[in-house]
């Protein structure tokens, strides 16, 4: 039975313990939050004890893992605290905002298990996807487009107490939203080894530091991939990722997969999962937090351990390098 802490319990946070709850090997025994009223209401629903900081639990409490529910800039600090106490840590993306953070997050690895919230990984048509593409029978893959509309006003920013500044959230949609997108455009294409990209504030300006909108051309392998995110849209639309093949084109939209070919257009039908949360935040989170502790007791590597996530890593902050001072 692995003893699970929960730091940081706003909206993610009741996703996690969710599914903590469920699984048969874990058990929530405290949680922690700056705000305490939060804190009381996690450990009121799952029956866990309440810190108002981090420091307070591991100073009461010894888990073996806790989950990293927390802003942006406080995951690889936090994780390398808990590393150093040999505690698992299982962390939200997305991993560092900052290339030194990296380097925290390297060492905490090098100590205990860790692994990244990319679920999106598990979702069906992924799966499915990577085994076509795995098996050459549409041919090479030639190259990739990616799109993540989605909609957010002022409060959702204001009322965080840390979204929409440099220091806290480090970027805005490419690292909060379409991060999970990137991931896996990443993960079809592979390394990035060019980067070109642009960020502006359409609907934000003046409201918040980081930008509302983001596109990029990256070449991997020599392969062109075209990613665009914004927030500006109307509604949460669903995520829309085409890999032009040779003989064909994959296009993932939400949790479909459609094989577009000069024959016809194949739909594929997944049996999914119920949502956890919010629906635009996908299927997997069951599947990615079980097969992190599964691979713990098994002894194997993680799915979403930290080397797995490096090209991922690479490109954000490439991304990020490449246009920030379009917002200046």
């Amino acid at each position: 039975m692995f003893h699970v802490a929960i730091i940081g319990c706003g909206g993610i946070a009741q996703v996690h313990a969710s599914v903590l709850s469920r699984l048969p090997n874990t058990e929530i025994i405290a949680c922690a939050d700056i705000r305490p009223e939060r804190a009381s209401a996690m450990a009121e629903k799952t029956g866990c004890r309440a810190y108002d900081s981090l420091d307070a639990l591991l100073e009461a409490e010894h888990p073996d893992c806790v989950h990293l529910c927390v802003p942006h800039a406080l995951h690889a600090p936090m994780a390398l605290q808990a590393a150093l106490r040999g505690i698992a840590v299982f962390s939200e993306k997305p991993p560092a905002v900052t290339r030194e953070q990296w380097a925290e997050l390297e060492e905490a690895a090098e100590k205990v298990p860790l692994g990244i919230c990319f679920q999106n990984r598990y979702n069906p048509n992924v799966k499915e996807a990577e085994r076509i593409l795995a098996s050459g029978e549409y041919g090479a893959l030639l190259g990739s487009r990616a799109f993540v509309t989605w909609h957010r006003e002022a409060p959702y920013y204001s009322e965080s107490g840390w979204r929409g500044t440099w220091a806290l959230e480090g970027g805005g949609v490419l690292v909060n939203q379409a991060v999970h997108t990137l991931d896996l455009l990443i993960r079809f294409m592979g390394r990035p080894e060019q980067i070109e990209a642009h960020m502006a504030n359409r609907h934000l300006r003046g409201v918040i530091e980081v930008e509302d909108t983001v596109e990029a051309y990256l070449k991997c392998g020599g392969k062109p991939a075209l990613f665009y995110a914004t927030t500006a849209y109307t509604s949460d639309a669903p995520v829309l990722i085409d890999l032009n093949l040779e003989k064909a084109t994959l296009r993932l939209e939400a949790d479909e997969l459609e094989i577009r070919t000069p024959a016809g257009v194949e739909r594929c039908t997944f049996e999914l999962p119920k949502t956890l949360g919010k629906d635009y935040w996908g299927t997997g989170h069951f599947a990615c937090i079980a097969d992190f502790y599964a691979s713990i007791e098994e002894e194997r590597r993680y799915q979403n351990d930290l080397e797995s996530v490096r090209f991922t890593e690479e490109a954000m902050l490439g991304i990020i390098e490449a246009a920030k001072g379009d917002l200046n």
